[in-house]
């Protein structure tokens, strides 16, 4: 697996990799805006290198949005332009690649970036939508033909860990051998039941730290009855972030970390099989359970590593967790991702998510908790 960082990333990465930061340190570094942050604006720029980026944004989301005003689109194109927001909606995103004519490694680029997942061979959407990119066509027409296909089936349940695994990558297999509409349409009619919205593999990582997690401290074989989700939330996951909705008087990284910070109804309805995997909850599950959730060996483990060597070890593994799971790897100038790899280097004598909460602790001293 390789990794690329830009200069900026490597610098913040390098920085981290030194160990000298205590955690009030860290809270300043991020709290004083040292670090330099990576904006959606900044990767529309950097993919679309021009200068009529604005107006080729602007004119063509007006002519896919015909429910919108034209000064509505304008607005919400210099918003993103100007740093303000960006879009959470797969389908704006997909709308942003085909107005720029992105690749279809860009556009995955960017959906990581503002959702979390790159682009999901497994949902029938995204994987029509990747293949008009990867052809060269347009989004009315990828939009159209994908409307006239029939739905496919919701899963109601998550298949056996023995089946799956691997069904995303032979999707990505088959429509990529494709080169014609009929051909397409075929492809999607055969394989219509192997399509889902949900992740199998960020699940099955989240079940097997979970599975740590909901069992008490005192052993498998005590007696005591599992913890449950409200438990594992308060004892575990919060890792100090303040409660409640309300962020008046935040600063933009406390925003940042506190944004899709996970509660006990998101852990049920994951269980449920009513949403994803955020990558931000497989972050923090990583941190608490510190990876340890099996027999296996892990070199991260031995005492003899410095501190350094340990960091490197789980900056390696944790990375391809990630991509496992189709989420985007690490990125130091990323506030989340930041204090990821800034907890990932704990030393032997405190835990990776007591580094984390101390950080919290600091960075949100100001933010009083919500009854």
């Amino acid at each position: 697996m390789e990794i690329q960082l830009t200069a900026r990333s490597a610098a913040e990465y390098d920085y981290l990799r030194t160990g000298t930061m205590t955690p009030k340190m860290a809270s300043e570094y991020l709290q004083e805006g040292r670090i330099v942050l990576r904006t959606f604006s900044e990767t529309l720029r950097e993919q679309y290198p021009y200068p009529d980026l604005a107006l080729r944004l602007t004119t063509s989301l007006q002519a896919y949005e015909t429910d919108a005003t034209p000064e509505s689109v304008a607005r919400k194109v210099h918003n993103w332009l100007d740093g303000r927001n960006q879009p959470t909606r797969r389908e704006d995103i997909f709308r942003i690649s085909f107005a720029l004519d992105l690749t279809e490694s860009q556009a995955s680029f960017l959906l990581g970036q503002c959702t979390g997942y790159g682009i999901h061979y497994r949902d029938p959407q995204d994987v029509i939508y990747a293949w008009f990119l990867r052809n060269d066509r347009g989004y009315a027409e990828a939009q159209s033909f994908y409307h006239a296909l029939p739905p496919a089936p919701r899963l109601s349940a998550y298949p056996p860990k023995s089946c799956g695994a691997h069904i995303t990558r032979e999707l990505q297999g088959v429509f990529a051998s494709v080169h014609t509409l009929p051909g397409l349409k075929q492809s999607y009619l055969d394989n219509i039941q192997k399509f889902g919205q949900l992740h199998y593999r960020a699940y099955q990582y989240f079940e097997k730290y979970l599975g740590q997690l909901t069992h008490p401290d005192t052993g498998w074989e005590s007696g005591e009855a599992n913890y449950s989700l409200e438990r594992v939330m308060e004892q575990y996951l919060s890792l100090h972030m303040p409660s409640g909705r309300n962020r008046a008087g935040y600063s933009v990284v406390q925003k940042l970390l506190k944004r899709n910070w996970p509660n006990a109804t998101v852990l049920k309805n994951i269980q449920a099989h009513r949403e994803d995997v955020p990558r931000k909850l497989l972050l923090l599950l990583y941190i608490i359970t510190e990876n340890v959730v099996d027999d296996q060996y892990h070199e991260a483990d031995e005492e003899y590593l410095t501190t350094r060597e340990r960091l490197e070890d789980h900056w390696w593994v944790l990375n391809a967790i990630l991509t496992d799971c189709g989420m985007p790897t690490l990125d130091p100038r990323n506030a989340t991702d930041w204090l990821v790899i800034y907890a990932l280097s704990a030393g032997e004598d405190e835990s990776m998510s007591e580094r984390m909460s101390q950080v919290i602790d600091h960075l949100f001293s100001d933010i009083g908790q919500e009854p």
